[in-house]
């Protein structure tokens, strides 16, 4: 009977494959849910004072369906997929960046410090380190990507010309804003993949690979843990990767901390969890999808390697056969030559 199939014999590329496999599949069915999340997060209420605030005859949105109902109204259904390009690169690329750091930082933990097992905190501080690192390399197209969530009609634009929008109005420095709210964000995904693994070890022990409600059901858990956790940290990520709301006269915030002073001045503590319905919806969706897929993509890549590495096998052996045949091919051509020679000089004599 065939050994069960395992992530250990994949290389650190295949689970960065895999996992970035699992989140543009995750992602390219709930995207609608992102778009709505971001244009809940960055509304700001308006007040008695700002009646003489031009807010470009935008609709503040009452929750979910309320947004949902109106995007397709105004912009129609294409309008729930505004900047879908920008942000399936961006998922892709980062989660890729994340895996493939998380499984290096991992490996080297194991081969270096402990390599009997990991503590819920090495989990998250290994998590962190990953996302740290991701994070430096993938954050312009999470910039770009806010941008366009926030374009409504007629405003609409591509990823290289919000791009060039973002850098003329705040220089190249502005594809990186944000950058020390997603440095403090890494804590989500760490959270979430701690979460996971320890999750798993508790509810399913020795078990090596999971059926795919089993993956969906970890996943999901774990997302939902670490985004209502972090939840104030978004609000004011995506603050400050987005427009600055009309109540700030054109002014962008400078802080993380800036962004959440304005939301609780305005909208009240509660306001830093607002857009936070969507938000789980879409990580429990997403990240149950993502782990299930990278689960299978994982197993599929398990076999392909083994049924490679058994051509290989294969293939040295016939090689190996090949040569010990002409090896006893030239024996035998000597032996016949040699006796050829010895008949030659008892002939001669």
């Amino acid at each position: 009977m065939a050994p069960a199939p395992s992530k250990q014999e994949l290389p650190a590329w295949g689970l960065a494959l895999a996992g970035s496999a699992g989140a543009l599949v995750a992602n390219s069915c709930v995207y609608p849910l992102d778009l709505v999340k971001t244009r809940l997060q960055t509304q700001v209420k308006r007040t008695a004072n700002d009646t003489h605030v031009e807010d470009e005859g935008h609709v503040h949105y009452e929750g979910t369906l309320h947004a949902i109902n109106h995007i397709i109204a105004e912009e129609g259904v294409s309008g729930l997929f505004n900047g879908l390009a920008g942000n399936l690169l961006g998922v892709v690329s980062t989660n890729f960046a994340y895996f493939y750091w998380y499984s290096l930082v991992r490996e080297m933990y194991h081969a270096r410090v402990d390599s009997k097992g990991t503590s819920t905190a090495v989990e998250l501080g290994l998590g962190a380190v990953a996302g740290a690192l991701a994070q430096l390399f993938t954050i312009p197209i999470a910039v770009v990507t806010t941008r366009q969530q926030g374009q409504r009609k007629g405003e609409k634009k591509g990823i290289f010309a919000t791009a060039k929008e973002v850098v003329d109005q705040d220089g190249v420095a502005g594809l990186w804003r944000g950058i020390k709210a997603s440095m403090v964000l890494v804590v989500n995904p760490s959270i979430t993949y701690g979460a996971y693994e320890r999750l798993r070890t508790l509810m399913f022990p020795g078990k090596a690979n999971l059926a795919p409600h089993e993956a969906f059901l970890l996943g999901a858990l774990s997302k939902m843990l670490a985004t209502i956790a972090t939840q104030p940290l978004i609000i004011a990520k995506v603050g400050l990767q987005s427009r600055p709301p009309p109540q700030r006269m054109g002014k962008p915030f400078t802080s993380f901390q800036e962004v959440m002073k304005f939301t609780v001045e305005r909208d009240g503590i509660l306001g830093l969890w607002k857009g936070v319905a969507p938000q789980l919806m879409k990580g429990f969706l997403v990240q149950g999808i993502l782990m299930m897929t990278k689960e299978r993509v994982e197993l599929l890549f398990v076999l392909l390697f083994r049924a490679a590495r058994k051509m290989r096998q294969e293939q040295l052996e016939k090689l190996a056969k090949i040569a010990a045949e002409k090896v006893e091919q030239g024996k035998a051509a000597a032996a016949a030559l040699e006796t050829a020679q010895q008949a030659k000089v008892a002939a001669s004599s």
